[in-house]
C-alpha cells in the first residue's frame, strides 16, 4: 500500500505575533514627505511602490505632526490626525491618535497604558 503525504501549505495559518506595525500611504506629495521623515527613524522601513508607500516598524513608531508639518514647509499644527488619515489608506497594529502625534503599536499589550486598559487577569 502506498501512502501519500500532502505538502505543507505555504498559506497555512500562523498565529505567532509578528511584532510589526505599519501604514500604507498614498504615493503623492504629502505621502512622500511623511515617508521621508519616517525613513530616518529607528526600526522603521520605508518601501516605495508605484501607487503607494509602505511604512513598517518593529514594535512601535510615532508620526510626530509638528516634525511632518515642518518637513512639508507648513506652519506648526498644519499636519494633524485628519491630514494623516486622508493620506493613509490602511494600517495594521494598534493605532493611537493624540493631539500632536499618531503612535503605532505592534502588540495591543504595548498600547494598554494609552488605552487605559487593565492587563490584570480577574
Amino acid at each position: 500500500m502506498t501512502v501519500f503525504k500532502t505538502a505543507e501549505s505555504p498559506y497555512k495559518s500562523n498565529n505567532t505575533a509578528s511584532n510589526m506595525c505599519g501604514v500604507t500611504l498614498m504615493n503623492n506629495q504629502v505621502g512622500a514627505v511623511v515617508a521621508e521623515v519616517m525613513r530616518g527613524k529607528e526600526n522603521v522601513t520605508v518601501t516605495e511602490l508605484p501607487s503607494m508607500i509602505r511604512v513598517d516598524a518593529n514594535r512601535r513608531m510615532e508620526f510626530d505632526y509638528n516634525e511632518i508639518s515642518e518637513a512639508l514647509g507648513e506652519e506648526e499644527g498644519y499636519f494633524d490626525a485628519a491630514e494623516f488619515e486622508e493620506n493613509m489608506s490602511t494600517h495594521y497594529g494598534r493605532m493611537i491618535h493624540e493631539d500632536d502625534r499618531t503612535i503605532m503599536f505592534a502588540n495591543p499589550e504595548d498600547a494598554a497604558e494609552f488605552l487605559d486598559f487593565d492587563l490584570t487577569a480577574r
